[in-house]
């Protein structure tokens, strides 16, 4: 992909022994490991979550609420599990009480990332309306952070409690605590994924598969090539000294933050890795992506544990070997098939879209701000999505934010359409 942007999805990991594990019955957007290391929480486009037994490696509990994709998941210290929905909304649990304890009207539109401040007070969510929010984990009111020009992707604490946000806007913004104006680090790409070391400096990732490391001051530092592919999530080993880059293509760099170079390259199935998490003692990478499938690896030497990574199946795309086309809606394959015979994922079928107008295809339970819109899926029409993305063209949409910013890609994409979804 030339300039694919990518706002986000996923799939999970979990437990210390499997190569795999089968849970969400679609891809998995988030994923956190609990700091004692027995358990797990990943959120999927399936609408739901599950808690993991780590130990038992199986799922322990489904949490069910939202009414979109759950998008961002994260423990508290007291125990209890934060959600972030594409429903804009932030639900509370308790490990074990099937029904939240507390649900909060957080964005208006999907929540996209979570950080808990150092001190345990506060919950902080990146939203696709471009806010992020503050929400009081006990007493008080929230309090809203503007400024981003776009999608916020992805927020994370520092160490001394300074909030640093990351935007589709291609920028990164530290928020002083005293409640000033946020300073603002230009970036060359989109933003999609965000972390912080205990030492203060900041990774970003975005579309061009650079990690580049800020200061706490927000000075830029070392840029670190990863792969030319858009990365999509970033996760810092608890000590810091390890950095782990997915991408859209199912690979992630470990890159050794303090030599600022790719220690060696995890290869999965080559679907997307939407979101990596570190077991606390730092020994486990979790991963999960496209595939629906756990997968847990050595984060020592990059060997997926349990054995062999198995085939996630055969790749639908296999047969446009070659087609630029085919390998531009690659990143719509994750939530849409090309066929009536494959059904729906997370979005509907594109079988027969163009002609149709938008909010129609049968047996989806589509957002209702697109059952109003009076668009008619054309060339035209389709190309002019992702030229805008969807906030834009289709706002109300639970479509993930997506870009392609070349003129030449949006054209290929239309053509390999009007030819398989006939």
């Amino acid at each position: 992909m030339r300039v694919l942007v990518v706002a986000f999805t996923l799939i999970l990991a979990a437990g210390a022994a499997s190569a795999e594990m089968r849970g969400h019955g679609g891809p998995v957007r988030a994923l956190a490991v609990a700091p004692a290391g027995d358990i797990a929480v990943s959120g999927s486009f399936d609408n739901r979550a599950i808690v993991w037994d780590l130990e038992r490696e199986a799922a322990g509990q489904v949490l069910r609420h939202h009414d979109g994709a759950v998008n961002a998941v994260a423990f508290l210290p007291d125990g209890g599990i934060a959600t972030g929905g594409g429903d804009g909304r932030i639900a509370f649990w308790r490990v074990g009480v099937a029904d939240p304890v507390r649900v909060e009207t957080a964005h208006a539109a999907p929540v996209a990332g979570f950080t808990v401040s150092p001190d345990g007070g506060t919950l902080a969510s990146a939203g696709w309306d471009g806010a992020v929010r503050l929400t009081p984990l006990t007493d008080g009111t929230a309090r809203v952070l503007t400024g981003h020009g776009g999608q916020v992707n992805a927020v994370a604490f520092a160490p001394d409690g300074t909030l640093v946000s990351a935007g589709y806007d291609a920028t990164l913004r530290i928020w002083p605590n005293d409640g000033g104006p946020a300073r603002v680090v230009q970036s060359p790409t989109p933003l999609n994924a965000l972390a912080i070391a205990p030492d203060g400096t900041i990774a970003t990732g975005g579309a061009d598969g650079v990690v580049r490391l800020v200061s706490p001051a927000g000075e830029t530092g070392a840029e670190i090539a990863t792969q030319p592919l858009p990365i999509i999530a970033l996760a810092l080993s608890p000590d810091g000294t390890r950095l782990a880059a997915a991408t859209i293509r199912g690979s992630v760099a470990i890159v050794d933050v303090a030599s600022r170079a790719v220690m060696f390259t995890l290869v999965g199935p080559g679907l997307p890795v939407w979101s990596t998490a570190f077991a606390p003692d730092g020994a486990t990478l979790y991963t999960g992506g496209g595939d629906a499938m756990v997968r847990a690896w050595d984060a020592r030497t990059g060997e997926p544990l349990g054995g062999p990574i198995l085939s996630g199946g055969e790749d639908p795309l296999a047969r446009f070997a070659g087609s630029r086309g085919a390998e531009v809606f690659r990143a719509c394959a994750a939530c849409h098939t090309l066929s009536e015979d494959e059904g729906e994922r997370a979005g509907p079928t594109l079988a027969g879209i163009f002609g149709r107008r938008i909010g129609t295809a049968e047996g989806y339970d589509y957002s209702p701000a697109l059952v109003e819109m009076n668009i008619v899926w054309t060339p035209e029409t389709v190309a002019a999505l992702f030229e805008h993305g969807p906030a834009a063209y289709t706002p109300g949409s639970k479509m993930p934010e997506q870009r392609i910013l070349a003129a030449e890609d949006r054209q290929a994409l239309v053509d390999f359409l009007a030819e398989v979804t006939r």
